[in-house]
């Protein structure tokens, strides 16, 4: 299990296989970005987003536990997310 924080929402516990999931829209987001491509950006973020939040569990508020990726609100333009973004993305890459 590892913990995702959604910029403004929340942090959500996801398994294992959504974090695969998760790494390969990451992948997509990462490609659209550097391409300069905001529809397609905006898209696998929005998918990110609302993959977390259909299939993670959402931890209480007033608990607090490092996230190992923080996904950016949806409304981010492409200038803001160059900056927030690593050259990997916005997920640490996955071991082999």
């Amino acid at each position: 299990m590892v913990i995702v924080r959604i910029s403004g929402t929340g942090q959500f516990e996801i398994d294992d296989a959504e974090l695969k999931q998760l790494d390969t829209l990451d992948t997509k987001l990462t490609e659209a970005l550097n391409a300069g491509d905001e529809d397609a950006f905006h898209r696998y973020l929005h998918e990110m987003i609302q993959s977390v939040l259909e299939n993670g569990t959402p931890l209480p508020h007033d608990r607090v536990e490092p996230s190992q990726a923080i996904l950016p609100p949806e409304d981010m333009s492409l200038e803001e997310a160059r900056r927030f973004c690593t050259d990997e993305g916005l997920l640490e890459p996955l071991p082999a």
